[in-house]
């Protein structure tokens, strides 16, 4: 792709992106047009019921969307990359299981701590995430060969093994069965600018470094032998773009719950258009992610308004039927 190609292309996409944004900061059950919406973001408007709900309850929650769905876009482009999978996501190697297994045994055990803002939810959520993806690499490199075969396996695996450590608590305290639910399908209701502030820095931190790490990730999308014959180190770069990747997914999840799909859609989509380079496809995927999971959000905010759907849920259904559709179009290409 040409390089003005490729800066028109994402110039589009970004304006769509804004215009997404104004039109879901709009949305709810109380309806503000896009022309107030626009309004009130340059500052042309800055009082009344309007403005409160727009700057303090509808733009962080927007905003921070945008950054878990571009979050997970990262994280499955990189992962779709190294283990050369078309059906490979963000949760591939654990981190959906143990971020699960972390809120819910906060919400079992009634936890009350609080740090730089978050509760103890999303903080065990985060934490859980990043053990289980440590573990999920412990287990894999035994034997001294971390192929991304291992990775795959000891990912479902652990997976497998957490989540029905998930289902036994829910068994065992039925009384928090229906907040630990609520949690697990995800979602964005009553998020705010302290939500964002806390998760923004290591969704940046995390998808800027796998942007960094485009190269290497398109040398390991070629084969382990081609990156080896370039002089590229296997082991320590795929231990790596895990660690970046497993980081982002964390704070997502620990800020919006068990988002699925997201990260598995917006890759494919974004190849489409951007192809298959990863210097250009992760800041695309970016973009589209971020789309997805706002038209999500705002279809669970308007579909049945004044109550709201988890977002969750959203993408879980049109996901499901892309994945299956991936599924039957890319069964050939299926690959560790």
């Amino acid at each position: 792709m040409k390089r003005s190609r490729f800066i028109i292309s994402l110039l589009i996409l970004l304006s769509l992106a804004l215009a997404v944004t104004i039109f879901s900061v709009g949305a709810g059950a109380i309806s503000i047009s896009p022309g107030t919406v626009f309004k009130i973001l340059t500052g042309a408007v800055n009082e009344g019921t309007e403005y409160i709900i727009v700057m303090n309850l509808r733009l962080p929650r927007v905003i921070l969307a945008a950054m878990i769905g571009g979050g997970l876009a990262a994280a499955g482009t990189a992962f779709q990359g190294m283990f050369r999978n078309p059906l490979a996501d963000p949760f591939v190697v654990g981190a959906s299981g143990g971020a699960a297994l972390g809120a819910t045994l906060a919400i079992a055990f009634g936890l009350s701590i609080k740090v730089a803002g978050f509760s103890a939810v999303p903080i065990t959520a985060f934490f859980g995430s990043i053990a289980a993806v440590f573990l999920v690499y412990l287990i894999a490199e035994s034997g001294n060969n971390t192929s991304t075969i291992s990775l795959l396996l000891a990912g479902t695996a652990l997976s497998t093994i957490l989540s029905s450590a998930v289902s036994l608590i829910m068994l065992l305290s039925d009384r928090t069965l229906h907040e630990t639910y609520t949690w697990l399908l995800g979602g964005l209701s009553g998020r705010s600018w302290n939500d964002l502030t806390s998760t923004a820095p290591f969704i940046l931190f995390g998808s800027s470094a796998l942007w960094i790490l485009s190269r290497p990730l398109d040398a390991l999308a070629s084969g382990e032998k081609t990156a080896i014959s370039l002089g590229l180190p296997v082991k320590k770069t795929r231990a790596l773009i895990v660690l970046m990747a497993s980081l982002t997914t964390a704070a997502a999840v620990a800020a919006g719950g068990i988002i699925g799909f997201v990260g598995l859609v917006a890759p494919h989509i974004a190849r489409i258009f951007f192809g298959s380079s990863h210097r250009r496809l992760i800041p695309a995927s970016m973009l589209t992610g971020a789309i997805i999971l706002m038209v999500a959000d705002i279809i669970s905010r308007t579909i049945v308004a004044p109550m709201e759907l988890p977002a969750g849920i959203i993408t879980s259904i049109t996901g499901g039927v892309f994945f299956l559709y991936l599924l039957k179009t890319k069964n050939g290409e299926l690959r560790g």
